[in-house]
């Protein structure tokens, strides 16, 4: 069993977490806002004052945390890189964009540590029940390191090459996802203006090659007008942007219109909710009573 550090313990974090601990893991957990990690302390976890106390044992350092700055102010800034020892292996599975992971690798390489890029598919209830997949890049000879973190925290991983392949892939599985839910969203409202039930819609594709679970699973959440976070808007709309950026001159009009409308819901106050209430930067725009 393994002496584990992890960073970030929120809504993906504290799962994975808590999995770790199950699988017999001894786990050292940290998080900006306190009280989040000290809520692991019944099942077993130590919770450490600083991100420079929690991984000075630590034989694999696991992030989960916002976005490319809070990574750097936690393993950077913080002086936490420099309290790993030589022959810890950091597992980087916050999603911060291409020019954010290659500067992480650098500044791991530059200090000796062994470096994995290792972003995950899957939001809130899959990293509950260690059903998340991880998309994992780094070191060949990292990979057996890795595996007892894997084996814990998800059904399965892709070992992809070099670091910096997990963040790309992963970029383009989430230009996929919120593309999608864009689209489910226009799909209710443009139902709801017509005067047309959206569960006919999903009636009408159910079963068929149109169909999918993730637009039921969406739907119902729009139909309740019920948008507790599995994965915050906020965070979809920061990905949004991400994606754009490593695409660089390359025109992805679908993905500018979809951060337009995350930006539009983010501005009505809907940035903490789930991403699948983007449906309310086309329902109030189309006069659909929410």
């Amino acid at each position: 069993m393994g002496r584990f550090a992890v960073l970030g313990t929120g809504i993906m974090g504290g799962p994975m977490a808590r999995n770790l601990l199950r699988a017999g893991h001894e786990v050292t957990a940290w998080n900006r806002t306190i009280e989040k990690a000290e809520a692991l302390e019944e099942e077993g976890a130590r919770v450490a004052p600083t991100p420079a106390d929690a991984v000075r044992d630590a034989e694999i350092v696991l992030t989960m945390l916002a976005d490319a700055r809070a990574v750097e102010g936690t393993m950077i800034e913080s002086g936490a890189l420099d309290e790993m020892t030589k022959d810890a292996l950091w597992i980087q599975s916050s999603t911060i964009g291409v020019a954010g992971i290659e500067r992480l690798a650098e500044l791991a390489g530059e200090r000796g540590i062994t470096f994995v890029d290792a972003p995950v598919i899957g939001t809130k209830k899959p990293a509950e029940d260690g059903e998340l997949f991880v998309l994992a890049s780094g070191p060949q000879d990292a990979r057996a390191r890795c595996e007892p973190v894997f084996d814990a925290i998800s059904r399965g991983h892709v070992w992809l090459g070099e670091a910096g392949l997990g963040t790309k892939l992963k970029l383009v599985a989430n230009g996929w996802i919120l593309g999608t839910i864009e689209n489910i969203s226009e799909t209710f409202v443009l139902a709801q203006t017509l005067g047309v039930d959206p569960r006919s819609f999903l009636e009408v594709i159910s079963g068929g090659a149109m169909d999918m679970p993730y637009a039921h699973l969406k739907g119902e959440a729009i139909l309740n007008q019920d948008f507790p976070p599995s994965f915050p808007l906020a965070h979809a709309r920061k990905d949004a942007a991400l994606i754009l950026e490593a695409a660089g001159d390359v025109e992805l009009p679908l993905m500018r219109a979809t951060l337009k409308q995350f930006d539009r819901a983010f501005e009505l106050g809907h940035g903490d909710e789930d991403m699948s209430a983007v449906y309310y930067a086309s329902a109030g725009n189309a006069g659909v009573r929410s």
